[in-house]
């Protein structure tokens, strides 16, 4: 939708000039801007690449007069034609209110004319734009070639829903207001169209009424409610009693009694080691019952222990 300045008293109108790459789009600014009067123009703004002429826009200001006191002002822009600067066309596209498609009409660029319209199509929609109901005008560019498809051609595969074509020859300057002036009618007609809207809300009050009445039954059925007996809903409350089903308090569920301590088993009374007898301190071997030898010399039995011993040396000495 244009964009209206209160302030300034002024409608801006962006037109933006779509098509297959070297149609003829940056060429159509160019004229108009060397055509028309200092006064309305503003300065032109295009930046060139290797690969297109117009890497992003042309901007045109034109003005155009005063409308019901405020001032209408069209910028047209121009988008690069190539597939790779979609993403710019896309940009361009922005805040759009009209669209000059220009087709090139030498034979053997039909197909370039078909994509380049579908990818408009789309870009649109991305911007929920339908393109069947926007403001667009044909300029079928280069009639002055040798070999171009006839107007009947191009109609059939480019304007199935009839939108105002211009033939022309931008570079000869035919042709070229003649479409900016359709472009013009084309999206004031629109932005003048308040009047579509208004039948709707007229329509409006109408189907009111209608529903109103039919609120009004609405209150009756609301006794409805009365019904409340809803509260047989009480009754689940007694169904908590289940509660107290005393589940057999899992008697303590005679834990298989821990198992009795298993009679640990008792101390295998491991045959105590009889103490083994650990060969009794060789006992005294019974030495040849000491036969009181004669021992001429008793000697004073003092300990006794000792001479025992020392006499049964002397006796294993003398063996």
């Amino acid at each position: 939708m244009a964009s209206i300045n209160y302030a300034n008293r002024e409608i801006v109108i962006k037109i933006v000039y779509y098509g297959p790459g070297l149609s003829g789009k940056t060429t159509n600014l160019q004229v108009i801007h060397q055509n028309v009067p200092d006064n309305t123009r503003g300065n032109m703004i295009s930046l060139a690449t290797e690969a297109d002429r117009t890497l992003f826009f042309d901007l045109l200001p034109l003005n155009l007069g005063s409308v019901k006191g405020f001032n209408t002002k069209f910028q047209l822009y121009t988008v690069p034609g190539q597939v790779y600067y979609n993403a710019t066309r896309k940009l361009v596209l922005k805040g759009v209110d009209g669209v000059v498609f220009v087709a090139d009409s030498g034979v053997g660029k039909m197909n370039e004319n078909i994509e380049s319209l579908q990818n408009l199509r789309d870009n649109l929609a991305e911007y929920g734009i339908d393109l069947n109901n926007f403001p667009i005008v044909l300029q079928y560019n280069k009639r002055d070639l040798q070999n171009v498809y006839s107007v009947e051609e191009l109609n059939k595969n480019l304007n199935p829903n009839n939108v105002p074509a211009v033939e022309a020859s931008v570079i000869k300057n035919i042709g070229v207001f003649e479409v900016l002036k359709a472009i013009s009618r084309e999206t004031l007609a629109r932005i003048n169209k308040p009047a579509g809207p208004a039948p709707q809300p007229g329509a409006q009050p109408s189907s009111a009424p209608a529903p109103t009445p039919q609120a009004a039954p609405a209150p009756a059925p609301v006794p409805q409610p009365a019904p409340a007996p809803i509260p047989q809903a009480a009754p689940p409350a007694p169904m908590a009693a289940p509660a107290p089903v005393p589940q057999p308090a899992p008697a303590p569920m005679p834990q298989a009694a821990p198992p009795a301590p298993m009679p640990a088993p008792a101390p295998v009374p491991q045959p105590a080691p009889a103490p083994v007898p650990q060969a009794a301190p060789p006992a005294p071997m019974p030495a040849p019952a000491p036969a009181p030898a004669p021992q001429p010399n008793p000697a004073p039995a003092p300990q006794q222990g000792g001479t025992f011993f020392k006499n049964l040396i002397n006796r294993m000495d003398n063996r």
